[in-house]
């Protein structure tokens, strides 16, 4: 039997699943989306018990039919051959994505996790809505355009606010690798919000906090981290200082591990890195839950076996 690994050919959190499951004697068939169509083959034919064919590179093959379990972790873009006009990539990107992508997604085995679920929970709107119905203590939050609104709930909140992206907070400008941050906002900011009308942005109310959780979910397994900020902006947005950071593993309470499994399971995940704000008196809010978030540093920091969850859900030994 077959695991299929479906990431970035230099995802280094993926090399270490790999190895495991290597390690522990399963056949691993790795691609990149990047590998496709120069490097990858597809032959796919659809039968009386669905599709059948394989994947194959210049190194070995995969029968489709083998495949029981696949592990999804944010490949690269399709490369194609030089010389296409810029047309001619937009129509055979989109050609892939429904052919290859459409023969990976049709896999009737163990996804970690599925790629229609993670693309649907991407949806920051849904997982708060969710998160909320779940159990979970979410912040009052404004997703608005309009300036004016935006110092309304100021105004509403009593309090700081924060802007946040929506989406991925990592883009490209200038050859350069550029991470929005969240950000409390000021009065000057407030008397000033030039730009908030040129797209979509969320805005939560600040929860005052010790420190914050990453836990990281695994199917039903809970590896919980607390996070301490070391620096003003740390504090603020941990992912901005990250030498300033120590780490500790830390217990999960009943009622946050409980919803928390709902929440994944409401969503259709096997795998989720949620982040947590963890106030004075103790209680645990809810900010976000990645599905395709990074664990490896947290893993190598805390010693927390996410690695090993990872593979034991993958070849379904998992507790």
């Amino acid at each position: 039997m077959t695991v299929l690994v479906i990431a970035a050919r230099d995802d280094w959190p993926t090399d270490r699943v790999v190895r495991m499951l290597s390690d522990r004697g399963a056949d691993v068939f790795r691609l990149d989306s990047a590998d496709f169509p120069q490097q990858l083959a597809l032959d796919s034919r659809l039968g009386p018990n669905g599709w059948t064919g394989a994947l194959s590179n210049a190194h070995r093959a995969a029968d489709l039919s083998t495949i029981t379990a696949a592990y999804f972790r944010a490949p690269a873009a399709f490369e194609f051959p030089p010389g296409m006009s810029g047309p001619e990539r937009t129509f055979a990107a989109a050609q892939a994505r429904a052919g290859l992508g459409g023969i990976l997604t049709a896999l009737d085995c163990r996804w970690v996790s599925h790629p229609a679920a993670m693309s649907r929970a991407e949806y920051k709107p849904l997982q708060l809505t969710t998160a909320r119905e779940c159990g979970l203590t979410v912040p009052p939050t404004l997703i608005t355009n309009d300036p004016a609104a935006v110092r309304t709930f100021a105004e509403d909140i009593g309090g700081p606010i924060v802007c946040k992206p929506i989406a991925t907070p990592v883009f490209i400008e200038g050859d350069q690798l550029k991470t929005v941050y969240t950000r409390r906002l000021t009065d000057d900011d407030l008397a000033d919000l030039s730009g908030i009308d040129t797209t979509a942005h969320l805005f939560q109310a600040w929860v005052d906090k010790t420190h914050e959780v990453r836990l990281t979910i695994v199917g039903s397994r809970l590896f919980a981290a607390e996070i301490h900020a070391g620096s003003p902006q740390a504090h603020e947005d941990w992912r901005s200082d990250y030498p300033s950071l120590t780490y500790k593993p830390t217990r999960t309470p009943d009622r946050i591990a409980h919803a928390v499994r709902r929440l994944t399971s409401s969503l259709g995940l096997r795998f989720a890195a949620c982040d947590f704000v963890v106030s004075p008196d103790g209680e645990w809010t809810f900010l976000e839950a990645n599905p395709c978030g990074q664990w490896d540093w947290i893993a190598h920091a805390t010693g927390l076996p996410i690695a090993e969850a990872i593979a034991d859900e993958l070849q379904g030994a998992a507790p």
